[in-house]
């Protein structure tokens, strides 16, 4: 039997909640856009920073590798530790200083930083970017050898094949360059075992460039001091404007990271992972064509074989993450997306207004949500 109270119970459920979840959804399916807009932006940045840093060390002569790397370090502490005291972000130091594993693991982590950090600036302002970007190139296919090696993990043959492939590719380049590409394969290690120490430690990017730098101050700062007491340091005897070079240093470390991790909450790992080979396509595009570095055909092949070898490895990657989001979606059918937690949480809020509830749903928070976590 129609009755009119039907009606109303009807307009009123439209009205409350049904409009309201549907503008809510696409309220939020708005912002997640923009923020993987942002995110993406911020990847960009950061990536195409370091891409470009090249174009920076030279303009530091006549200051050499090593008092550039030393103000590379104050530097970017000083940077660092500014921003930490503006947004109050103290309180990790406190726990870190209580935990010597923790505190020796920062130490190791400085030290193999140091290496890659020195190298890099001594071999870009050398004449040697070309070869400075292939370690970056190779660094994904060390870091998979150190997991089989150090950590014992398992690869699936086309992991294998790709580390396989840039094996030959190091093999060829040292018969191109006449030696072993010593630059690129320093640059590589130390790099991935810096991350794989990183990974112990686990800091925030931020917090942990500076407890590096704070490792790095002391002795960076005794060699200036060393340098200027010797009339060899070029911070007060080149000019203001080299000297303000040399202090930016800070910001050229500190930048690109802040920019980074602002992606990295922002956007999936598998696009950050296809975003990193940004920055060694710019730094060897600067090397051939801005610096006119040398390149044989055998270094073309060399490095035709590298770019396989990521092919390769990118292809099993992205390949390895549908199946699981699939697996996951199987398994798990019924979980909520971002939308549909906020969702549930504003019917929640208006759910006397209808007369219905719905029982033992809760919302998790964004930072402690096992959805926000990788």
């Amino acid at each position: 039997m129609f009755d009119v109270r039907d009606t109303f119970d009807a307009r009123d459920t439209f009205d409350v909640r049904d409009t309201f979840d549907v503008r809510k959804r696409d309220a939020v399916a708005g912002t997640s856009k923009g923020e993987g807009r942002t995110g993406l932006l911020n990847g960009f940045a950061a990536y195409g920073m370091w891409g470009l840093v090249p174009l920076f060390w030279p303009l530091l002569k006549p200051a050499g590798a090593t008092e550039i790397l030393a103000h590379r370090m104050v530097w970017s502490l000083a940077f660092v530790a500014a921003a930490l005291l503006v947004v109050r972000r103290w309180a990790w130091a406190g726990e870190l200083l209580r935990q010597p594993r923790r505190l020796a693991l920062v130490v190791i982590a400085a030290a193999f930083i140091t290496v890659n950090w020195g190298l890099y600036i001594w071999a870009v302002n050398s004449g040697h970017v070309v070869e400075a970007s292939l370690g970056y190139f190779i660094n994904p296919l060390v870091t998979i050898a150190m997991g089989v090696l150090i950590l014992k993990e398992r690869l699936r043959p086309v992991q294998w094949a790709a580390v396989g492939v840039g094996v030959a590719a190091v093999l060829v380049l040292t018969i191109g360059y006449g030696r072993p590409p010593w630059i690129s394969l320093v640059l590589a290690f130390s790099f991935a075992i810096y991350g794989l120490v990183k990974k112990k430690v686990n800091l925030g990017g931020v917090e942990s460039l500076t407890a590096e730098t704070a490792v790095q101050f002391l002795p960076a700062l005794g060699y200036l001091l060393w340098l200027s007491a010797h009339g060899d340091a070029t911070f007060t005897t080149e000019g203001a404007g080299h000297a303000a070079l040399l202090a930016s240093t800070g910001i050229v470390t500190a930048l690109p990271l802040v920019c980074f991790g602002a992606a990295a909450i922002r956007v999936p790992l598998s696009t950050l992972g296809l975003l990193q080979y940004t920055a060694p396509v710019f730094q060897f595009l600067l090397g051939v064509f801005y610096f006119g570095e040398a390149m044989p055909p055998e270094r073309w092949a060399g490095f035709a074989l590298v770019w396989l070898a990521l092919v390769l490895l990118t292809g099993d990657a992205l390949r390895t993450s549908r199946r699981a989001h699939r697996a996951l979606a199987t398994a798990l059918p019924d979980l909520p997306d971002l939308a549909d937690i906020t969702k549930v949480s504003k019917v929640s809020e208006v759910s006397d207004l209808s007369g219905t509830r719905t029982a033992g749903t809760t919302v998790p928070e964004a930072g402690n949500s096992p959805l926000a976590k990788p």
